[in-house]
Parts: structure tokens; sequence; C-alpha cells
């Protein structure tokens, strides 16, 4: 493509007679707009006039410049912002002194006669080259322009080609940064780049994540928004549209993204364009009654000040956007208001802007409605937006750009031999400047300003990123101008770049205080977490809860976390809190039931003690041997009290406690009740003639059978201590929202061995009463002992299915629900009739009674 335009710029520019030795300019020169004489001259390339007809060309002649219509103030002050600040070089004794500036500032619009206009700076106004003055230097060293991106990424790499500079004041496409594309282009204005960063974080930092993106069909346009949702991305933002068009194109495509910007559920949309395509933009949605729209603009066109003259302005009303920070230059506006055609007596645009301020006519004769002007006219009594200096924005990049070229100039010709940038240190010839030394040294500028903001250019050409936010805002003299409301710096830490100051925003939906708000799913809240919808951008999702047990304790959750295996989720799922600790304990109602059943039978066995011991001398409980009896009492309240070792807070004592305690004191209680059984057997026995049993099995041989039975169970407990003890332990597994607090038994076998040893005793208990069951009335205490040990062995065996499914700290309630039920067995059956007896039926309580039944049952 390269290529191709060289060749025919050399067609165009050159033809070579060799006869002659002449070249010859294909065609007229193409004079500028406004032009100054100087030493060294640079070139500007603005657009005064923004609008013309758009005509296809059949190249069958040679294309004519075009004829553009409109006025662009902010144009034609680029251009007088240039020159004063030529004026303000050549007047400064230290800058570039001896040597005056000139310029060369044309007027075109369309990209096609900017690229002619750029062509007509590289070549000069000469008409030939000869022998004799091809030494003579009429091409400039600069070109200062474009304002647009597309008009700039045309001409610009072909000016490249021969080395000459370009300085852009408003070209922001990020493409331009391209260096093996565009080796000469430098400009004053941020990329798109770092707006397209800036833009992203703004969304973000208003919570927008839902939005339209909408461009004008370029390379700024395309390029800008590509960018953009490159970066917005990077921040989770989602683009729900994205659409482009341009101000020449079909109105069907306007059209088009109307009717997509009213069917979208976003209402923010960011339009990346200049003031041509949102004035179409606003004013097709304003007669299509749209709004409720908060719009984000580039700062191509957010602080035009057209646009508050363009149909359906008031849409724009809230827009906010990053433009380059505002800034003051001394003396402009003096330049500004001292302008007068016969400063610039070969313009035509001055004419016409003259006539057009003025409402009058420079010609001779008047034409028209106009009236010939007096000559007494002055901009000094004038306010239009051409006077205006209160927003110097991008004029201060044109001004910039001016002192960039001056800077690099000066340098050059300050040079000292030896110590210049070219090969060996050389320096330039101050007699014959070329473009590309100045390159060279515009590569190296760096200078501040009188406002103090410094200026240099990085490997790219590109200027550091600094930005004003602003809102446009409707003020009190009821005309729309932007606000600045925050600033961001690109130079500055991540989390100090973007500033918002305590300026109240206007926004474009309508609401004065509140943040619109733009999403595509509401923010799932802290106890959920965030489920994308099938087809849909990562924006979009359903919130769903945290399950049991995972929490998520900050707001769009992409998962839960899952608490320690100590903790749980709250009800509300965003913290883990620690577990509910369960044990059986006194302050519950099982707990207190339980404990009182225990005192209970405590009370009632010493009761029954109490009325054994006051009654020891009666027949009854000396037939029963009153011995074992308060022996067997004894282990009775032993057994309840060992219940309560089994209720509160386990410990390591507790849980090797509860299991011995138990185990020793139910054998001991057990061993009585078999010495009893044993002893009614024998004293039958004894009763028959010729006996004499009871000498095998007297008060020495009761005692010795209670204490062996009972040193075996302590031995098996100490063995199980001794080895693998029961110690507390924190059982996790059986309950997820909770942690049961419970002895572990240490050695199963310890504990099955001490429970199945209580069993073998009572088993042998009851085979031996059973066997005794038929005895004559006064010995058969037999059936009382069988039918307690019915009981304890049911109760017993009913145990150990309820122990092993019983849940959590109900395992710990069956085990004492198993004690005193079996506690109680033998207390109510074993001594309750003869507490009966002694208490209520004293006749029944002697001697002659108990022989005389005896007697008859023989």
């Amino acid at each position: 493509m390269l290529e191709e335009r060289e060749v025919l710029l050399i067609l165009v520019l050159l033809t070579e007679e060799r006869a002659e030795g002449v070249c010859r300019m294909q065609g007229p020169p193409l004079p500028p707009e406004l032009a100054q004489d100087g030493d060294v001259v640079i070139g500007g390339i603005f657009s005064f006039r923004t609008g013309q007809d758009y005509v296809v060309n059949t190249f069958e002649a040679i294309p004519e410049v075009r004829k553009c219509k409109n006025f662009n103030f902010r144009e034609f002050k680029f251009a007088q912002a240039m020159i004063f600040a030529i004026n303000e070089i050549n007047e400064n004794p230290d800058m570039l002194p001896g040597v005056k500036l000139g310029y060369r500032i044309y007027d075109d619009c369309g990209t096609m006669d900017i690229l002619r206009a750029a062509l007509a700076l590289v070549s000069g106004l000469g008409g030939e080259v000869s022998d004799e003055n091809c030494t003579k230097i009429e091409s400039v060293q600069a070109i200062l322009g474009h304002s647009g991106s597309r008009p700039t990424i045309a001409f610009a790499p072909v000016v490249g080609r021969f080395h000459v500079p370009v300085i852009s004041h408003f070209a922001t496409c990020a493409c331009l940064s391209n260096r093996k594309e565009y080796p000469t282009f430098f400009r004053t204005i941020p990329s798109d780049y770092y707006q397209s960063q800036a833009l992203a974080k703004l969304v973000k930092h208003l919570g927008w994540t839902w939005i339209g993106v909408i461009a004008v069909e370029n390379e700024y346009g395309l390029n800008g928004i590509a960018a953009f949702i490159q970066a917005a991305q990077e921040y989770g933002v989602c683009i729900e549209y994205s659409d482009a068009f341009s101000s020449s194109g079909p109105p069907a495509d306007l059209q088009r993204i109307t009717s997509k910007i009213q069917s979208a559920s976003s209402k923010v949309i960011l339009a990346f364009m200049s003031h041509r395509e949102i004035k179409l933009l606003a004013k097709q949605l304003y007669e299509q009654n749209v709004t409720g729209v908060q719009w984000l603009g580039s700062d191509a066109w957010i602080t035009d000040h057209s646009l508050a003259d363009s149909e359906g302005h008031g849409i724009l009303v809230g827009s906010l956007g990053f433009t380059v920070s505002r800034v003051q230059i001394h003396g402009l506006e003096e330049h500004l208001r001292g302008l007068h055609p016969s400063l610039f007596p070969h313009s035509r645009f001055v004419r016409d802007f003259w006539e057009d301020v003025f409402d009058c006519s420079l010609k001779a004769t008047a034409t028209g409605r106009r009236k010939p002007c007096s000559g007494l006219e002055s901009l000094r009594d004038v306010e239009s937006p051409f006077t205006d200096v209160s927003e110097l924005r991008f004029t201060n990049n044109v001004y910039k750009s001016v002192y960039s070229v001056a800077y690099a100039l000066d340098a050059l010709l300050k040079c000292e031999e030896g110590r210049g940038p070219f090969s060996n240190g050389s320096c330039a010839n101050p007699a014959q400047i070329q473009p590309w030394q100045v390159l060279e040294y515009l590569s190296m500028v760096n200078f501040t300003t009188p406002e103090g903001e410094r200026v240099y250019f990085d490997s790219n050409g590109d200027s550091p990123a600094r930005y004003e936010l602003v809102n446009l805002q409707i003020t009190n003299r009821g005309t729309m101008e932007e606000v600045t409301v925050g600033i961001y710096d690109a130079s500055q830490p991540g989390s100090q770049q973007f500033i918002m100051s305590d300026t109240p925003l206007v926004w474009g939906t309508g609401h004065s205080e509140q943040v619109p708000v733009s999403v595509c799913s509401e923010s799932c809240p802290p106890g959920s977490h965030k489920v994308l919808q099938k087809g849909l951008p990562v924006c979009c999702y359903d919130c769903i809860r945290c399950p049991a047990g995972e929490i998520s304790n900050s707001t769009d959750s992409i998962h839960c976390m899952k608490c320690a295996p100590e903790f749980w989720s709250n009800e509300r799922r965003d913290a883990c809190i620690p577990k509910e600790i369960e044990f059986l304990t006194y302050g519950e109602i099982l707990g207190t039931l339980l404990a009182s059943f225990s005192l209970l039978g405590v009370f009632l066995t010493t009761l029954t003690t109490i009325v054994f011991y006051c009654h020891k001398e009666t027949p009854l409980v000396r037939a029963n041997n009153s011995e074992l009896s308060f022996l067997l009492l004894f282990s009775l309240t032993l057994c309840f009290l060992c219940s309560l070792t089994f209720i509160g807070r386990p410990t390591q004592w507790s849980c090797m406690l509860r299991h011995t305690a138990f185990g020793i004191t139910f054998v001991l209680c057990i061993s009585c009740v078999l010495g009893k059984t044993i002893l009614v057997l024998m004293a039958f026995k004894a009763s028959l003639p010729g006996s004499n049993l009871m000498k095998w099995f007297g008060p020495t041989q009761q005692r010795l059978c209670v204490v062996s039975f009972t040193l075996i169970q302590v031995v098996i407990c100490i063995l199980w201590l001794t080895i693998s003890p029961p110690f507390p332990f924190k059982n996790m597994i059986l309950y997820r929202d909770r942690i049961i607090l419970e002895c572990q038994l240490g050695s199963a076998l310890g504990f099955w061995a001490v429970l199945g040893y209580v069993g073998v005793l009572a088993g042998l208990c009851f085979v031996i009463a059973f066997l005794g069951r038929k005895l004559p009335d006064n010995f058969n205490e037999a059936k009382i002992i069988t039918f307690s040990m019915l009981i304890f062995c049911a109760v017993w065996i009913a145990f150990v299915p309820a122990y092993i499914s019983s849940p959590g700290k109900f395992t710990v309630a069956v085990e004492i629900f198993a004690i005193l039920a079996s506690s109680y067995g033998l207390l109510f059956c074993i001594f309750m009739p003869k507490c009966f007896i002694i208490l209520f039926m004293p006749e029944k309580n002697t001697k002659k009674h108990m022989f005389r039944k005896s007697t008859n049952n023989r």
C-alpha cells in the first residue's frame, strides 16, 4: 500500500525532463490558507470547515479540491494558536536567536484533500526544481495536525517516507503508536489506550458491569472500542452490544443502532466518536423519544461546544468523559481579538469568517442581504466561541506542539560539535536543516510549560497521559457546559491514578444524586455465590446460596469456601462460627431427669438401708443374710452414683472413671446377689437331715466370693486403663453442624470385656436363682432374685443395640438409663417386698410365722 502511495506521489509531483535538466510539478501548486515566510517553516493542517458535499470521483479528470462548508471555530482557533506561539517564539530572544519561524497552514476537509495538503507541505511551492535552485529548501521541517485520527493515519506514513515529523494535537488513535508504521509521528495528546484504560476504571468505579458501546466506523472509533473492551474485561465489565456507524453512511445504520439502544437492558453507553456522529445519534434518539441513558464520551466530542447548538442535545446532559487538562495561555485572547482580514489578505476563509461574525460584506459593493463592512468592526467587542479562552484544552496541545518543534530546533542550532546526536558526535548544518535531523532532536525534547506541565515524548511518540473527568451539566446561564469532577493521571501508582472530586454530578438517567444502575445481574450478597447463566457473558449470573458448612464473606463471590473442621457456617452463610459442642449436661432436661432419677435411687437405697438397719434383729432381715444385704445396698448406692459420672463435659479423668466405676460397682452388686443366691441354695440343702453344707459357705466364704469376683473386674479395668484407656474425643463425623464431645473407648476389647464380665456374672446368678425357684416360701428369695436378674439381663441385652445405634449424647443417655433401670430393678425386686413386710406387715416378721409357712410348704 505504501509503495503504491509512493508511486502515486512521484507521478503526481514530478515529471522528469532529461533534455532540460528541470523537474516540474504536475499541475499548479496548492497555496496555503495562511502563510508567513521564515528561515525555518512549520506546516499546519486544520479543517476550518468540516462539512462537505460527498461526491464519487470518476477519475476521468484530475480530482479538484472539494468545497467545504460550515464553520468550525475550534479548528480556526487551533490555527491561530499555532500562529500565536510562532510569533511568541520569534519575539523571544532566548529561543532560536537569529532564526525566524514561518508557517504554512492549510484548510482542508476530507481525507483525500488533507493528504493533498500534506504532500504540498512536503514538496514545497516551487513550480520547478533546476540545478540553480536545487539547494533551496522549500519543504517544511515539521507538520502540525491533523485533528482527526483517520486523516492522520492516511498521510502520516506517506510523509514519514520523507522523514518529516508529524505532531498531532488531537489524533488519539492507539494505532498511531506503532513506530513501525508511523516512524515520524508524535502527539501532544495521550493515546486512546490511556483513555480506554481511564474509561474502564471509571465504569468499574461507578459499579457498571453491563454497558453498550457505539463507535464511529473508522480507525479512531474501532481501535478505541477495541482497546476499551480489552481493558473493561480485565475489570469484569461486560459489553451487551458493540456497533459502529459513519456520519456519511446510510440512514439505515443509524436506525439500526437506535433500535438496539431501545431494546437493550444496559443503561450506560460509551460513544467513541467525533462531534459529527454524536450529533446525528442524539438527534435520532431525541426524535424517537429515547431517554434514561447515561452517556460516556470520548475526548473527541465530550467538550465540543457545538453540541449545545445541535437538536436533541438535552439527551447528552449528564454525560461523563475524559479530556485533556484545561489551562490558560496568557496573551492568546488578545491575539484572537486582534484578528483582522488585513492581516491575511489572501485568506478566503478569514474573509468568510469576518463576514459571518459581523453579518456584513467586505466587497466594495454589498450583495444580497448583507451591508458593506464599515471597517470599524473588531472582535474585541464580540463574544463568540472563537474568542472564548475559558476552556483551553486541545488548543494548549497545539501550543505545546509548536514549542516542541521550537525546542528541537533550538537544541539543533546550539549543538556543540562532538556532542551531537549523529555519527561521531556530529551536529547538523544550520544552513541546511533537514527534517530527519529535526526528527532526531524532537524525540529528545523535554521541557516544562509556564503552567508547570512537563512535555516529552516516549519511544512511541506519545505524551504522558493526564485527563480531567468532565460532566456535562446545565449551568445557571441555561447552557450545557462541562464541569470537572475528577482527574486521571497514568503516571501515578495504580490506586492513585483515578481520583473523584467532591463536585456533585448530574446523571443522564435523570437522577440528580443516585448513581444509575447498569448491571446484567444484581450483585450476589455475602452468603451466596455466582453461577453463570448458560450462553450469556460472565456478568449475567444467578445467585445461589452457599451450602451448609460453606461461606462467602464478600460480594459477588465466585465460589463458596468450606469452613474449617471445627467451624460451621452461620445462618446467613457469610461467616464460619465455632461448631456447637454437644454433650449431656445437667442443664438440659434429659440430663436433669437422669440426674434426678439417679439421686432418687440413692435416696431410696439409703432409705432401705435405714429400714434394714433399724430392723436388723428381726427374723426377716436375719434370715436374708444382713451382711450381704447391706453390702448389696451399698453397691446399689454406688451404681446410682456412678451414673452421674456420665453427665457433664467429658475429660480425661471422667472418661476413665465412668466406665471403670460402672464395671466395678456392678460386679460388686452382682457378686452380692450371686452370694445371696448361693446362700439360699446352701441354706435349703443344709436344712435337710444329715447335711452340713453351711460350714463350707459360711460368712468368710461369702466375703471371699464377693471379693474374688470383684477383684477380677478390677484387674480387667487396670489392664484396660494401662494399655489403652478411654479419652475425650471430638466426634465431627456424626453430625456436620456440631461436634459431639464423647468418651472414646480407647480399647474396645477392654470395654466389652468389662461389660461381658458383668453379663457373665448376671447370667450365672440368673441360672442359679432359676434352679432354686421352687424352694419353700421362706427360702424362696430365689424367685425374687430370678425375676430381678431377668429384668437386669433384659435391660442389658436391649442396651447393646440401643448403645450402638444411638447418636451423640443419646449414647450416654442410653448407658445411664441401662444403669438406672437395672439398679432400680434390683432394688425394687429384692428389697421393696421385704420393706413392705417390715413396715406394713410386722406380724409376718416373726419366727413362728416363717417356721409355720415353711412347715406348710413341706
